[in-house]
């Protein structure tokens, strides 16, 4: 074994996830490379390594790492180069050579032990040296933490996110109940948990184990979209997990129902078990939508006609006897449902609504579930729309500890009017959310179509209040003369029916590309891409087209796809600066998107620098614009208007989206689509991911693969079915049942 100590010089290879490192280490006038993991170095810093020499054929001789420590650095160079590595937020080369200059070798001192006298400094004032010395010190917790759970096989991606969490004494807070790491950090799976606790001597049959895992099956469950468990399934899932016995598991259940975690409903068919904040959500959205309907307006209905036609000369329509009934509800009903597919004027009905109720005085809320569909609401009907997020006033609370929604019933929405586009995408806990928000008083327009795929969280919330059918539902099911020219608005409702689309008709707008191998489709859907459709239609592939595919995995896949894609969409250029995380590698330029919700993100207007606001959606979409490596930040632009800035830890956050699943999707409306049809799972490969798929392209649909997986898909009508009760719930609200 050899043992060297020397500064690193250069950083040629990183895997952010892993901590496989490959850098160059100066030792004197001596420059050695060395490989291994070596999670979070940076360029300036010291280390003593330990390890033995290996020749690499194409490389040569490197030292390859057994064992690693960081060192701080003793020499006035050294210093000077560790603190212009970028390491410490807000100091870069020309503050860290003033530090240097000031306080020599006894630099790393100061900033450990004196950090005010950096204030001596001018350009630092004495918060910004308080500041310098709680990164240099938690710079050495992080290297403490990430080496802690290394032992259990857990990343330094994650290990930094599990300390970004828990803050200072990490390790002791996992060591006290490790299972806080299944409950708090997304992605962390029970099992790695439980690894934990096992190997520090937590007994496998405490009740404090098997709640952890009671709540871990349910929120597993919340992930499939299940609002509860039914009590038999429960112990089932749970005793598997836990490999205990029933009676533990009630015991357990027991403690969580009186803790007010869980909470267990009792009906005829048995008992279903819910985490306590989807429990209160059902209720809570049905008791709100039972009062908000019982409210009848006197809307003045006796020059209805009147007012309908001249709304029809305003907005140059004719409208059908459908939109008319749509929008007469919407001036009588305290809740209204307008749902329907591609064309069936959906739009029409609430510019109509809009324009009516408007000259009467009164003010409107207009918002959708994600930023897209928000800007899609805007541009068609000519009112601002917001996000639910942002109509709500995402925030914190004043000591900064507590995300909340400003508006809610003690601080209600100031509109007496409030229409939500894309109901379909909208999960149970955000439309209880927003129903505390919503006055009574107040007209609730909800526009869906409730054929799309159920929104990614939990809950089935269009399809369980228009089930119900006790609030007032429009159901529109004619296509309209001009939607009809559109081949994707004909094929998307012929394969909503179970019939075959048309395909290929000259100068439309849907279209086949038979391929019969893998590799035949993934060539084909770059070119199209690349070439075809730039060159004959002019679309521009970063701006226009969005591929979308049924699965992750395999060479139609996202995976696979994203990377071809960006190979020739946004290839490596020495103006490009780029970053590896995750097996991908990130590049200015690329096509990304936030696949999970970030209440915590800030985010700044590109267009007003002094419009701020907090949180990133699950499914936002943006442009990466700068990748910072001195501050290690990665800056996003999302929908050509917010821009937020990603550190490493939360850089899981992000994928790239030159391809994204149908499910991601959701909400959003894209000028043209491609679609790789393949074999696929028959769970997956359904009629209504196909039809959702369909609706997201407003001038071009491109199918490429085999037209028999196209018709196997269209016939295979499979929904998986959701536990939710909103539609029970509902009716026993509005009989008055037991409430």
């Amino acid at each position: 074994m050899v043992v060297i100590e020397g500064m690193i010089e250069e950083i040629i290879f990183s895997n952010e996830i892993n901590g496989y490192t490959v850098c160059e280490i100066k030792k004197g006038k001596e420059t050695i490379t060395v490989v291994g993991f070596m999670p979070f170095i940076n360029v300036g810093e010291t280390l003593k390594i330990t390890g033995r020499w290996v020749t690499h054929p194409d490389y040569g001789e490197q030292l390859k790492v057994e064992l690693y420590e960081k060192v701080l650095p003793k020499t006035t160079e050294a210093i000077e180069r560790y603190l212009s590595s970028g390491l410490i937020k807000g100091v870069g080369p020309v503050t860290a050579k003033k530090i240097v200059d000031k306080f020599k070798d006894q630099t790393i001192e100061i900033i450990r032990h004196y950090p005010k006298k950096l204030a001596q400094i001018k350009g630092i004032t004495p918060k910004k040296a308080v500041q310098i010395a709680e990164i240099f010190e938690e710079q050495r917790e992080l290297r403490d933490v990430v080496l802690f759970f290394q032992e259990y096989g857990i990343s330094p991606a994650y290990s930094a996110k599990i300390y970004k969490n828990f803050g200072a004494n990490t390790i002791e807070q996992i060591r006290t109940n490790p299972y806080r790491l299944c409950d708090e950090i997304f992605g962390i799976s029970f099992k790695t948990a439980d690894g934990i606790a096992k190997s520090i001597g937590i007994d496998p049959q405490s009740k404090h184990r098997i709640s952890s895992g009671i709540k871990y099956v349910l929120s597993q469950g919340a992930v499939s979209g299940h609002t509860f468990i039914d009590e038999e399934k429960l112990g089932e899932y749970a005793s598997h997990l836990l490999d205990v016995d029933l009676d533990g598991i009630e015991d357990a259940l027991v403690s969580l129902v009186l803790d007010k975690a869980v909470y267990v409903e009792r009906g005829d068919g048995g008992s279903r078990i819910y985490l306590n904040s989807f429990y209160n959500a059902e209720l809570g959205v049905s008791r709100k939508l039972s009062e908000l309907s019982n409210l009848k307006f006197d809307g003045n209905l006796d020059d209805f006609d009147v007012k309908i036609e001249s709304v029809q000369k305003k907005e140059d329509v004719v409208l059908a006897d459908k939109q008319k009934e749509a929008i007469r509800e919407a001036l009588v009903s305290g809740v209204l449902v307008i749902t329907g597919g591609p064309g069936t004027g959906k739009t029409t009905i609430i510019k109509s609504i809009i324009r009516l109720l408007e000259g009467e005085g009164y003010k409107f809320a207009l918002a959708a579930p994600t930023g897209r569909a928000a800007k899609k609401m805007s541009e068609t009907t000519g009112y601002e729309a917001k996000t639910i997020h942002r109509l709500l006033e995402i925030g914190y609370t004043a000591d900064d500890e507590e995300l909340i929604f400003a508006r809610d019933e003690s601080n209600p929405l100031e509109a007496d009017v409030i229409i939500i586009d894309e109901v379909s995408m909208v999960d149970i806990l955000l439309m209880n959310h927003l129903l505390r928000a919503v006055p009574i008083g107040a007209r609730l327009i909800l526009v869906g179509d409730v054929d799309q795929l159920p929104s990614v969280g939990a809950g089935n919330v269009l399809r369980d209040i228009i089930e119900s059918e006790v609030i007032k539902t429009v159901k529109l099911t004619e296509i309209f003369r001009q939607a009809k020219e559109s081949m994707i608005v004909v094929n998307a409702h012929n394969i909503n029916k179970g019939k075959k689309p048309i395909l290929n008709n000259k100068d439309k707008d849907f279209f086949f590309v038979t391929r019969r191998s893998q590799g035949g489709i993934v060539e084909t859907v770059v070119d199209l891409c690349k070439r075809r459709l730039p060159q004959t239609y002019g679309y521009d592939p970063m701006k226009h087209i969005q591929v979308l595919t049924p699965m992750r995995k395999g060479p139609s896949g996202v995976s696979s796809l994203n990377v071809e894609l960006q190979r020739v969409l946004n290839p490596k250029r020495k103006d490009k600066r780029e970053k590896t995380f995750g097996g991908y590698i990130f590049r200015e330029g690329d096509r990304v998107m936030q696949i999970r919700n970030n209440y915590d993100l800030k985010w700044k207007s590109i267009v007003d620098g002094k419009v701020e606001g907090t949180g990133v959606f699950n499914g936002d979409a943006g442009i990466i614009r700068k990748i910072d490596m001195e501050n290690q930040r990665i800056k996003v632009c999302f929908d050509e208007e917010r821009l937020v800035e990603y550190e490493n830890a939360i850089l899981d956050e992000l994928e790239p989206a030159f391809a994204i699943t149908i499910h991601k999707s959701q909400g959003s409306e894209f000028p043209v689509v491609i679609l790789p049809v393949f074999s696929g799972p028959e769970v997956l490969m359904t009629r209504n991911l196909l039809y959702t798929a369909i609706t997201r392209a407003r001038e071009m649909v491109v199918l490429v693969g085999v037209r028999d997986y196209l018709y196997a898909m269209i016939e295979n009508d499979r929904e998986t079915r959701r536990n939710s009760d909103l539609c029970g719930k509902l009716k026993k609200c509005l009989l008055g049942i037991g409430w």
